[in-house]
């Protein structure tokens, strides 16, 4: 856990000077958004389990034009500000009601281990989302919802619709790396997750049940593709992926096809734009993938996916 907390921390240095020169948001202004990771980092550690900027209003209700909350749907080690500090003020200003949950965290755990979710198992995960969702839409009055999700996250979301009545109230799902097929081999993935955190190195991680159960081959990933897809019917699935992806192995894991029936565009952020090397992390940063995620929740407006080279982690560019 040191470890992590050391990664966090190299993180926020090589940030916090950005963060200070954001502008202040004025009262009915635009809120701030900087295409960088690590504002959410920073969010966390300066407003420890709070929510972003523009996200978890309660009071807000959506609009004729945007009439689906979006939920925002974190990945592994991650929380509803470490991950999403792009996308919460950024979606707020495009007129959404914008929701954030931290899922699957140790029950009761003191700050900043109360920050480090979907370590549960999954299914745990995926009924925390649902009563999450229930919450919103009672708030909101809104009939559906629509989801972001990074990573884990498509588990998450993708067990909740497809095993828990999701596929009821969500119209849109969009995965970014996403982990439809599992990813890798046991040995390899949980390698490529010690040397991302700075875990120790061990056969294991006893504490996340839900990292194991994200392989390929796992008894999770064999249900949740039971009947030939992750996908049902009714719900519109959009997956953006990398082809630098160092923790979705392969990358193609999140490019599942739709079989008939089923609503399913596959987006490769290289697709157009080689020079893009963006890589696990920077799916939910840079301005390309923020541009299709866009036109996917309104497809009524399209934006331009400007292509440029970018930190590979941070998103920056």
């Amino acid at each position: 856990m040191r470890g992590f907390l050391r990664h966090v921390g190299l993180s926020v240095v090589a940030a916090i000077g950005l963060a200070a020169l954001l502008p202040a948001t004025a009262t009915g202004a635009p809120l701030p958004v900087s295409y960088d990771f690590n504002t959410g980092i920073i969010a966390e550690l300066t407003n420890p389990n709070g929510s972003l900027p523009g996200t978890n209003d309660w009071s807000c209700r959506p609009s004729a034009k945007h009439p689906d909350p979006v939920v925002l749907v974190h990945g592994g080690f991650a929380s509803q500000q470490v991950n999403w500090g792009v996308y919460g003020p950024l979606l707020k200003n495009e007129g959404y009601c914008v929701y954030t949950l931290t899922y699957g965290a140790i029950p009761d755990a003191a700050w900043p281990l109360s920050a480090i979710g979907a370590l549960a198992p999954l299914e745990t995960g995926a009924a925390e989302l649902s009563a999450f969702v229930d919450r919103v839409r009672s708030s909101t009055g809104a009939d559906k919802v629509d989801i972001v999700s990074h990573s884990q996250g498509s588990l998450t979301s993708g067990y909740y619709v497809k095993f828990l009545g999701g596929d009821a109230v969500v119209a849109n799902l969009v995965s970014l790396g996403g982990l439809w097929e599992g990813t890798g081999s046991g040995e390899n993935t949980l390698g490529a997750l010690q040397e991302q955190f700075g875990l120790p190195n061990v056969p294991s991680i006893p504490f996340c049940p839900a990292c194991t159960q994200a392989v390929s081959g796992e008894p999770f990933i064999e249900k949740l593709n039971s009947g030939g897809s992750p996908y049902v019917p009714g719900v519109r699935y959009t997956n953006i992926s990398t082809k630098y992806d160092e923790l979705v192995i392969p990358y193609t894991s999140g490019q599942a096809p739709g079989p008939p029936g089923t609503d399913v565009t596959n987006i490769v952020v290289q697709q157009g734009c080689a020079i893009d090397h963006t890589a696990h992390r920077g799916l939910a940063a840079t301005r390309r993938v923020a541009a299709f995620v866009l036109n996917t929740l309104d497809p009524l407006v399209v934006r331009t996916a400007p292509c440029a080279v970018v930190e590979p982690n941070s998103g920056v560019g």
